[in-house]
């Protein structure tokens, strides 16, 4: 079990660093760090708080710890990337929209075209 909890440390922070230095290098933009920061954080401190695993473990009616471990992780990512699904939809509905406003200057724009033609000017005289 402690071999368990040492590997889970060891995962939590690598994806602590990984995170911090995405964010660091503007791979990743802050406000989406966050959710990794905490999901990260969270497993950091199950990990290393074995007292809490237990009572999470308890709390939840799960025959082993480490289940309990994972149970969570598995959670804590679903719930990540179901707020990362959010967020690229509603990028999409707004590509959409913007998409169709650009079609709709872009239609008027080459309405207003014959009406705008330049004058013809005289030739200059020498």
């Amino acid at each position: 079990m402690d071999r368990l909890l040492n590997v889970t440390t060891g995962v939590s922070v690598l994806l602590l660093l990984l995170v911090l230095i995405s964010v660091r290098r503007a791979h990743i933009r802050v406000e989406y760090s966050v959710a990794w920061l905490l999901a990260g954080l969270s497993m950091l401190i199950l990990s290393r708080a074995r007292p809490l695993l237990d009572a999470v473990r308890n709390a939840l009616g799960l025959p082993d710890t480490p289940l309990a471990l994972f149970l969570f992780a598995g959670t804590m990512f679903l719930v990540v990337f179901f707020r990362f699904s959010v967020i690229i939809s509603h990028l999409r509905d707004d590509n959409v929209a913007l998409a169709q406003r650009l079609a709709i200057l872009e239609h008027r724009l080459h309405d207003l075209e014959p009406a705008v033609t330049p004058a013809v000017l005289p030739p200059a005289e020498m």
